[in-house]
């Protein structure tokens, strides 16, 4: 039997479909835009989700149309926060307002004020990539469409409901909301009530290896796919890439170099720190929670200069930059190209070069956006050090786990060991097919979800260490000196 694997990220739906032993059979992707109509917004159309999954899906089926034919499970991971705002038709109401949104700041401190709880019963602090501070927004911004409101959906969810008609989610990605008591694993009433919703506006709550429905008839025959195959609950992106990698128990982390950059450690219990700006949620398997520390922008930011500078790809630019050999760059790059969540929370917060000479190179620019992606790592690892988690190792996901240029360049500013696996470059949508064989078999997580084959591994080099840690002094000195100046410019 097969199962199938469906990510919808920021960038694009990912689909990978597994066989019986968790080999990689296929993949296929579809690119998806953001757009950012004013400053701080990041948008997309709900319905292009659809669209994309639907082409990645044609896509797969030219190739593997006996495979899919076998198909037993589907598990959804995907982008975590997105507001999409249906009508009693379940008709988006206005483009999705997604996680690295940055308008609603105002309304975070509004939704802290009206429910003073708010830290005790999410396990986090209000910021304005979280769900409930966009709907507030919308009924002070957009009244007619709050008020026209019936349901709100993360973005797999509403993929989820296109594919089988039912209204759910799972507790992974509902914990990234702040309606969600997270160590109770069930909706609150009091969080709610404070964005002016009722009960009847959430989705149905399940685990992440639970079956939530089987596909609608018309979209079986679209993606040549049985309707008998079982739509697991899914996970939010991080944690469907936990359980890809076998990060499920205590003690186990992990580095994903995505759009965004998150170090996620699994926690046998509920262990909220929302003053650091650390994310306490609940993980994707029964009875288990995690923490992470979040970057809003990680390998956006190399994606960024290969945009910016000209070049081929950014393949390219690491490898020019790999040729220049220096072991400590010359500039600093500030990350924060949509602002930033662990550990400062500043939505204002913007990218800055600051070093730059006429001698400068674009191989100088691309080892100091490397560098500056990593010394933001590093701040949300200490983030999570003083948490209360221990983090002795990491294993290296996404797509930035491709370059083992940057990988020594994260391991000296991390200090920490890098593991790299056969198959990281996968992500999510590997762990979502591991939810999908879950919610199809009732296997047992913990016999299922180990760490697929370690590829190679990169231990940090203790003279780039010590280098790096007075560069990393001035990496954080520049962003205080400059915190005022975000504010003020917005």
């Amino acid at each position: 039997m097969f199962h199938l694997g469906i990510d919808l990220g920021t960038s694009g739906v990912k689909v990978v479909l597994i066989d019986g032993d968790q080999a990689i059979v296929d993949q296929a992707t579809a690119p998806l835009r953001v757009s950012r109509p004013h400053p701080l917004w990041s948008e997309q159309d709900p319905d292009n989700w659809q669209r994309a999954a639907d082409a990645a899906m044609a896509e797969l089926k030219s190739r593997r149309g006996r495979e899919l034919s076998g198909v037993g499970g589907i598990g959804l991971s995907g982008q975590m926060h997105g507001a999409t705002l249906l009508d009693s038709e379940d008709r988006p109401l206005r483009p999705a307002i997604l996680w690295n949104d940055g308008r609603s700041g105002a309304e975070c401190a509004e939704l802290e004020r009206r429910e003073p709880r708010s830290r005790a019963i999410t396990g986090n602090l209000a910021m304005p990539g979280f769900t409930a501070p966009k709907l507030l927004w919308v009924a002070r911004n957009e009244p007619d469409i709050f008020a026209r409101t019936a349901k709100v959906l993360l973005p797999k969810d509403y993929l989820r409901l296109r594919m089988t008609g039912r209204h759910a989610s799972d507790l992974s990605d509902s914990a990234g909301t702040l309606w969600l008591d997270v160590g109770a694993r069930r909706w609150s009433d009091a969080m709610l009530a404070a964005t002016g919703l009722k009960l009847s506006a959430m989705p149905e709550l399940f685990e992440g290896s639970d079956p939530t429905g089987t596909l609608l008839p018309e979209v079986a025959r679209t993606w040549g796919v049985p309707e008998t195959a079982v739509v697991a609950g899914g996970a939010g992106d991080n944690a469907a890439g936990a359980v890809g990698v076998g990060v499920i128990q205590p003690g186990s982390a992990f580095l994903s170099l995505g759009t965004s950059g998150v170090l996620f450690a699994a926690n046998d219990g509920f262990h909220p720190n929302p003053e650091q700006a650390v994310h306490a949620f609940c993980h994707c398997l029964p009875a288990t929670w995690h923490q992470m520390s979040v970057m809003l922008s990680a390998a956006s930011c190399l994606s960024w200069a290969r945009a910016a500078t000209g070049a081929e790809s950014e393949a390219a630019l690491l490898a020019e930059a790999e040729a220049a050999d220096r072991d400590v760059g010359r500039l600093l790059f500030l990350p924060y190209l949509s602002g930033e969540r662990t550990p400062h929370n500043d939505p204002s917060a913007t990218g800055v070069f600051f070093g730059i000479t006429h001698e400068t190179s674009r191989a100088d620019l691309t080892r100091a956006v490397l560098e500056g992606v990593a010394f933001a790592c590093a701040d949300g690892l200490d983030a999570l050090i003083q948490a209360g988690t221990s983090v002795d190792r990491l294993s290296v996901i996404g797509g930035g786990a491709r370059s083992p240029f940057w990988g020594r360049i994260l391991a000296a500013a991390l200090d920490r060991p890098l593991l790299y696996h056969k198959g990281g470059d996968l992500g999510p949508a590997f762990g979502a097919a591991r939810l999908g064989r879950l919610a199809a078999t009732g296997e047992d997580p913990a016999a299922l979800c180990h760490a697929p084959p370690v590829d190679f591994t990169i231990d940090p080099d203790p003279a780039l260490v010590d280098r790096y840690a007075g560069r990393m002094a001035e990496f954080r000195d520049l962003y205080r000196a400059l915190k005022p100046r975000f504010a003020a410019a917005i």
